[in-house]
């Protein structure tokens, strides 16, 4: 997948050398969605610990791929995936606030369901937080099913409380 330009949203794949960038744009995109829901302290702890440059060194390197979302010419947020035998993993998604509620995520969604199909995929799956109400709903109306709800240890005594949503190809 190397760019798309669907309704005006393109996805350009993030380089090595642009990491800084990205990771820059994760932590604004992550304190403006979760500081209100899980605190500065987890947010903090999880921008640093998923979202910095090394962080997204390491995952670049085990086979990772990370998009900015470009609309109308300026980057609105990223995206993050990998592909797992015959499904796609959707790790992450984010937009800046100021981007909510135009379409993009939706058509973001469908670019990856399209690659999917390219890629002779099956499925997409994710994890959403289980206090992330607008996050839920936009992936249920394109059409995601919950299939499963974690907990997951992430240090420091904070956890991940996520559903698990799939969207089958």
């Amino acid at each position: 997948m190397i760019c798309y330009n669907i309704n005006m949203i393109e996805l350009q794949k993030v380089q090595f050398n642009q990491l800084e960038e990205l990771s820059a744009l994760a932590s604004k995109v992550w304190h403006e969605a979760y500081d209100v829901l899980l605190g500065l302290s987890q947010v903090d702890y999880m921008v640093e610990s998923f979202q910095s440059k090394q962080a997204f060194e390491n995952q670049l390197e085990s086979g990772y791929e990370y998009y900015f979302i470009i609309g109308d010419g300026m980057r609105c947020g990223y995206v993050g995936i990998v592909q797992e035998k015959d499904k796609m993993f959707l790790s992450k998604l984010y937009l800046k606030a100021e981007h909510y509620g135009r379409g993009i995520a939706q058509t973001v969604l469908n670019m990856l369901k399209e690659e999917s199909k390219a890629r002779g995929l099956k499925s997409i799956y994710l994890t959403v937080n289980k206090g992330n109400g607008r996050a839920i709903k936009a992936y249920e109306r394109f059409g995601f099913i919950q299939t499963d709800s974690i907990v997951t240890d992430i240090g420091r005594g904070f956890v991940m409380d996520d559903y698990v949503y799939t969207f089958a190809i």
